[in-house]
């Protein structure tokens, strides 16, 4: 293998793997994360002229994404050790 894929942690699985499985957690938990705290404009009975009732007043996307990165993080950890374990 070429020093450009030499990362100082092995993997229990090839590399481009290990990045297919962390973005496949990552997104299952971003549609896992998205409905904590949201708020919608009818529950709150401040609805924008031309909008959804439904829509969420601050969605906080990034606060999200950043919650989910750290998740998705420890989840892709958790899993890496089990298959390593079990090999």
């Amino acid at each position: 293998m070429s020093r450009w894929f030499s990362l100082p942690l092995p993997l229990p699985v090839p590399w481009p793997m290990a990045v297919a499985i962390f973005v496949t957690i990552w997104w299952i938990l971003l549609f896992a994360v998205l409905p904590f705290g949201v708020q919608s404009q009818h529950e709150t009975a401040e609805i924008v002229p031309g909008s959804d009732p439904g829509a969420p007043i601050a969605p906080r996307l990034l606060a999200k994404a950043l919650w989910t990165t750290a998740i998705s993080v420890l989840a892709f950890v958790a899993l890496m050790w089990l298959i390593s374990a079990t090999a």
